[in-house]
This record gives structure tokens, sequence and C-alpha cells, in this order.
């Protein structure tokens, strides 16, 4: 059962100590005094189902575009692919707060345990990109940041609350600073606004003449080699089967350059991918967009959209295409697509690679939030997340690209017999 709330914020109209004419005074005592949050923590997937329509009412009045990963759909799906039964692997644990009947917050949460620790991470995890709770606009938001914080805690006693990949702008950032979280990984995702450009040929004047005949020449290139079609498929089966061709092409080019995804190699992200893509009953937002040259699929982009917003989530391209640059032209006609549709925000997430910066507009940071409850989720906290993680991503990127091709062959084989017998590796 959670704390007992007294009235969340109460307007008095004047500091302590001035002076207000009575007619000021009187209005502010009329103002009226905001009735505090019930919360409820949601722990099991009948409680959770029942809940569509009120998240749904939430998302579509309260959401930002940048919450492309919060919406009922998409952690519907998430649901069916990475809950699992029993006390171990991912359990629910979504708090819901209600102001006079209405959901007027969601936090979609779960616990993982992990080497003996009970974690509070985002429910989403590894399919979702950004981390974010669902707020409604209110003039005691803080107030309820701080309650729900408080209710959360007392009814979990997690050992560490694990909170990756928040934009600097999500609306829980200010209760995470605000509580001293600890910051253990920080990133940027560039992104494209549109709003300077008139349309998709003012917007390409950013680059140079070089470039856009250089983007004009693969054109015609392409354009030589046969029947060149750009295919956009949403909520079918077919854009379902798009995007696992995609997952399996992104996999196969990261291990070209010896680097290995234990995300994408997952079978239940596929699997994932293959239904959210697919399903108009509780849709995700993903869009997948195909570049075919001959009825075969050169470059697939997986995208997830919402309100002014499209985010690119899985791009890949057929090596046997590779020298014809199909993912650049796959990406100009993305581009355009999503200017033409009105779009105003082409996002391209974490991290800022080379490639997506020559294309931005800007970055936003985005931060992995450590909060240790426990003394061992401290040691957890301080020894591997804030310590010794960032020193293996800097020893698998000093490798020679041969080593690493071959150890991220070994461990790609290792990861799909240990998801065979039961359990994942723990790094």
């Amino acid at each position: 059962m959670g704390p007992k709330l007294s009235a969340a914020v109460r307007y008095d109209g004047a500091d302590e100590g001035q002076t207000e004419p009575a007619s000021n005074q009187m209005t502010a005592r009329l103002r009226p005094v905001p009735q505090a949050c019930t919360f409820t923590l949601v722990t099991t997937r009948a409680e959770f189902d029942a809940l569509k329509d009120d998240w749904n009412r939430l998302y579509d009045r309260a959401s930002t575009s940048a919450q492309l990963f919060q919406s009922f759909g998409w952690c519907w799906h998430w649901c069916n692919n990475f809950l699992t039964e029993g006390n171990t692997g991912a359990q629910l644990a979504v708090l819901v707060g209600r102001r006079n009947g209405e959901v007027v917050t969601v936090w979609p949460l779960a616990t993982e345990r992990h080497g003996g620790l009970t974690h509070l991470v985002w429910m989403g995890a590894p399919v979702s990109q950004y981390g974010d709770i669902l707020l409604d606009d209110l003039p005691d938001a803080p107030v309820v940041l701080q309650a729900g914080w408080k209710h959360l805690t007392q009814a979990l006693k997690p050992d560490l609350i694990w909170l990756s990949k928040v934009r600097a702008d999500a609306a829980i950032t200010p209760l995470l600073r605000a509580r001293n979280f600890m910051v253990t990984r920080r990133e940027q995702a560039p992104y494209m606004d549109f709003a300077s450009a008139a349309d998709y040929e003012d917007y390409m004047q950013r680059h140079s003449g070089r470039a856009r005949k250089k983007h004009r020449a693969v054109a015609r290139k392409l354009a030589a080699m046969g029947t060149v079609e750009f295919v956009r498929e949403r909520e079918t089966p077919r854009a379902g089967r798009l995007a696992l061709r995609a997952i399996e092409e992104k996999i196969s080019q990261l291990l070209e350059r010896g680097v290995v995804s234990p995300a994408l190699s997952d079978p239940r992200t596929q699997k994932f991918f293959i239904e959210a893509a697919a399903d108009s009953t509780n849709p995700a937002g993903i869009c997948v967009y195909a570049l075919e040259i001959n009825g075969d699929q050169a470059a697939i982009d997986v995208l997830v959209m919402h309100k002014e917003r499209v985010a690119t989530h899985i791009f890949a391209y057929n090596q046997k295409y590779a020298k014809d640059r199909v993912g650049a032209h796959l990406m100009e006609l993305t581009i355009e697509q999503t200017m033409a549709s009105g779009f105003r925000y082409f996002d391209t997430l974490a991290p800022a690679d080379d490639y997506k910066m020559r294309w931005s507009d800007g970055t936003v940071d985005v931060i992995d939030w450590a909060m240790p409850m426990t003394v061992k989720g401290s040691l957890y906290a301080r020894i591997y997340l804030q310590a010794l993680r960032p020193v293996l991503k800097r020893v698998r990127d000093w490798l020679p690209p041969s080593l690493a091709k071959v150890l991220s062959a070994i461990y790609e084989r290792t990861h799909r017999l240990c998801l065979m017998l039961g359990f994942t590796l723990p790094f």
C-alpha cells in the first residue's frame, strides 16, 4: 500500500513577509488546490492490459514526439516477448497515478534479477531507444513526481534503479537531477529539423554542390541496374517480414566489422519487430521503408513515428550492393518522404556516428542514470556501471579488426546457445 498523501500544492499568492492588496489575496485564496494523486503499482499482465484505454488517452494528449517508445502498443508487444513467468527475468512494475479518477501519469518500469540484485529498469529494453514516463500537463508536476518516486521505492525496495537512454528533455529528467542520480553513460542523439527548409530541394542545399552531384549519380547508376522501387509498409504482414530482413542484414553488417549485437541476435527482439510492425490492433508506430532493385531488397529502414517525429531505428543494406551506395540513396528517399508527409524532426538516435552527424542539425544528450538503494546496489553501480563497463567498451574499440571479428563470431554463437538453453550472458 502506498503512502498517504496530503494535498499536492497550496497556492497562497504571496511570499511570506510580503503584503499584497486585499483583492489579490482574495483571488489567491479562491484558486483551486490540486487534489493529490493516488498511485497504484501494476505488476500483472491482466492489470497492464486493462490500462489500454487510459494509457492511450494519456499518450494522445500528453506525450511529446520524442516519446516514441512509450505508447501502449509498443509496450504491449514488449510484454508479449520479454516478460517472464516466475521470479526470474523481467517482471512488470508500472506505476500509475490518478487524479479525480483520471490517469495523469504512467511510469513504464520493470524489475529484473541479476547477480542476486533487484534492478528497477525501463520496460522496453532492449528494443526501446528512449526511456521516459508519461505525465500530464499538471500545475504541480514536481510534487507529483516526488510522490510517485516515494510510492515506487517504498513498494519495491530495489537494490538499484538503473534508467538508461533518458533524453535530456525527458519528463523524468527533473526528478533524476533533483534526486542526484549518478550518470553512468552519456551519448548524443543527432536529429534533423526540417523547419528551416521550405521543401526537400531547399533542405538539400546544405550539402555541397559536389555532394548533390554524387547523390544524383548514384540514382542514375541504380536506375541502370533495372527496376528500382521505393517501398513503404506499415501495419502489414510484409512490414514484419521486411523488419526481420533488416535485422538479419544488420547483424551481418556488424559482424563484418567485428561488432556483435546481443539485442539484435535475440530471437525475442526479432519476434517483437515481426509482430509490432504488422499489428494494427495495438500499433507500435513502426513503418518500414525499403529500396528494391529488381525485386531484391537492397536496403531497409525500420522507422518509428509519433506526432511530428520520425526515428530511424534499424537501418541496413544488402552486402551485395555495398559498393553501390544503396544505403545513402535510401536515406535520401526516406528524408524526402518524411518531409513530404509533414513531419518536422528526423531522429537518428544515439550514438552520434559520423554518418549521422553529416546529416544532422543538432544533437540531444541521452543519459544512463543510476541510483543505488542498498550497499550491494552501490557496489554494482560504482564498480561495474561507472568503472568497468566503459573500460570494456574502450578495449573492444581498440581491438584489431581481425581479432574483433573472430571474438564477435564466438560471442554470437555462445549467446545464441545460451538463449536456447534458457538464460542470457551477464554482459
